[in-house]
């Protein structure tokens, strides 16, 4: 036990909190911390800062698939399709960016200024904090990608000619759950670390892990069989397919394609991936599994956090 329990009452009060359980979860305490952060967000100019940012970058978008491929994707009838198509091309970079940004210092913050004492000392446990964190902070990305959506939804349906409805709803709805999933691994690491100097390049190597190293391991591997220093075996490429599809930036594609008109793969792609699998696509290649692998993004860090940052001193 540290010695903080010899340091006065203020300080004993937080002793339980050090001891007790990862499941010791209060969701009135949960929400009371979340909604305190939200509040904090909304009356700060970075909440409407995002919401005119995604209103800007949807218009902008659209805008640009009107003027540059009009006639010919309004002839398809697959303007929304184009859009959904671009908006994952530029929001798999920025939306993530924008989750790091907001949850690198969710927790490190106020345990480096020694403000997560004076939170803790109210009737929260580690885990109300670490999952009120996580709620807020998944709340100011979440409400101001809806608040941008929708303002954007009349003159998106206007520049595009053609609308469907259902696939600009199903593109927000993936885009929220894929902010959600990197805003849940960055106050994982939050936790975790003592120093905002660390959780800051620690937050920068989350997103160079995803969209450098997490790619070049399959790439490394196709090399090496080219080059005959592995075998080239069926259960080797299918092991590093598998780990492909574990990519939460893959997930948000195939999760897209799932929910939307828009496809992932092309046939012809999609037909040689049959071929090689004899017919049947394996489960971590269907776009239904981008759900599951969505929500591991979501619940494992969090829940790896709340283990860790329960047995800690601050």
């Amino acid at each position: 036990m540290s010695t903080e329990t010899e340091t006065g009452a203020g300080t004993a009060e937080t002793e339980p909190e050090q001891s007790s359980s990862a499941l010791d979860i209060n969701p009135e305490s949960v929400l009371a911390v979340a909604r305190k952060d939200l509040q904090d967000s909304i009356r700060s100019w970075l909440f409407w800062f995002l919401s005119a940012f995604f209103f800007i970058l949807l218009v902008t978008l659209t805008g640009a698939i009107a003027y540059f491929d009009g006639d010919a994707i309004l002839a398809e009838g697959a303007t929304t399709d184009v859009l959904i198509s671009q908006v994952f091309g530029v929001g798999s970079f920025i939306i993530p960016a924008i989750a790091i940004v907001l949850g690198w210092k969710a927790i490190v913050g106020e345990r480096e200024s020694g403000s997560i004492k004076i939170l803790l000392a109210l009737p929260h446990s580690r885990a109300d904090v670490i999952l009120g964190k996580l709620i807020g902070r998944s709340s100011v990305l979440s409400l101001s990608l809806i608040i941008g959506f929708v303002l954007a939804a009349i003159p998106v349906a206007v520049l595009l000619g053609t609308f469907d409805v259902t696939d600009y709803l199903g593109l927000l709805l993936i885009s929220v759950l894929y902010g959600i999933a990197y805003t849940s691994v960055t106050i994982a690491v939050s936790s975790l670390l003592r120093s905002t100097t660390f959780a800051a390049a620690a937050a920068f190597g989350v997103f160079a892990l995803f969209y450098v190293f997490w790619g070049a391991v399959v790439g490394v591997v196709g090399m090496l069989i080219s080059y005959d220093y592995l075998p080239e075996s069926d259960t080797l490429l299918e092991a590093a397919m598998f780990y492909q599809s574990l990519n939460p930036n893959a997930a948000y594609a195939n999760a897209l394609s799932f929910v939307t008109s828009a496809p992932n793969l092309d046939d012809e792609s999609v037909a040689m991936l049959e071929l090689f699998f004899d017919g049947s696509l394996p489960f971590y290649l269907q776009d239904w599994f981008a759900f599951i692998v969505l929500l591991c993004w979501i619940v494992v860090p969090i829940a790896l956090a709340i283990y860790r940052f329960n047995r800690v001193d601050l």
